[in-house]
């Protein structure tokens, strides 16, 4: 009876051990595919204008992500350009407010694109003091915001977020939130890895 105790104490000891390391190769192999869905690309210029700026890295990357899924040469249908979609007219005024010359070539360079963009989140989070509306305004323009607020459609304060009449604005704020819930969860345990 010892020997056939000592016999399934073995088997159930190899199995407890065999689970034990597919759940956590499941885990790590999981997280490696997260990564590659959800990359952090540009680091060095994404990490040197969020800390100009004042805006959280995290949100940036959700935003590139989002506008061009990491594409620097990206052209929107609208002509919105390079890795966090710029209109040019847009570009022009804040890349003036920065004191950087622009022109329709030099949106595309990632280090321009991420300055003024940056910059333009920045802008638009301090203008509604609420990412939620600032990403609206991001995607629909501030023009867009202001009425939907003064008509009360939104609120300021972004509660309502989900009444934003723009099919389009409404899935763009909703993804950029959940992409950007991702991008602190999974680049959080990155960093606690000593991952880069």
């Amino acid at each position: 009876m010892t020997r056939l105790l000592k016999k399934k104490t073995i088997i159930l000891s190899v199995i407890i051990i065999t689970i034990a390391f597919v759940i956590i190769n499941s885990t790590n192999i999981q997280r490696l595919i997260q990564k590659k869905i959800y990359p952090k690309k540009y680091t060095y210029e994404v990490e040197k204008y969020a800390k100009e700026y004042g805006v959280e890295e995290n949100l940036i990357y959700a935003v590139i992500k989002a506008e061009s899924n990491f594409d620097e040469l990206a052209v929107s249908r609208k002509n919105a350009k390079g890795l966090m979609q710029l209109m040019y007219d847009t570009a022009k005024d804040v890349a003036q407010m920065i004191g950087v010359e622009i022109d329709e070539e030099k949106i595309l360079e990632p280090d321009e694109n991420i300055n003024i963009g940056t910059k333009y989140l920045s802008i638009l989070i301090n203008k509604y003091q609420n990412i939620e509306v600032a990403l609206a305004a991001y995607n629909a323009g501030s023009g867009n915001v202001d009425n939907w607020i003064s008509d009360g459609i939104i609120k300021s304060d972004g509660s309502d977020i989900e009444n934003i009449p723009f099919k389009e604005t409404n899935n763009y704020v909703r993804k950029i939130l959940r992409d950007y819930k991702i991008y602190c969860s999974l680049w959080k345990f990155a960093k606690e890895d000593g991952e880069k």
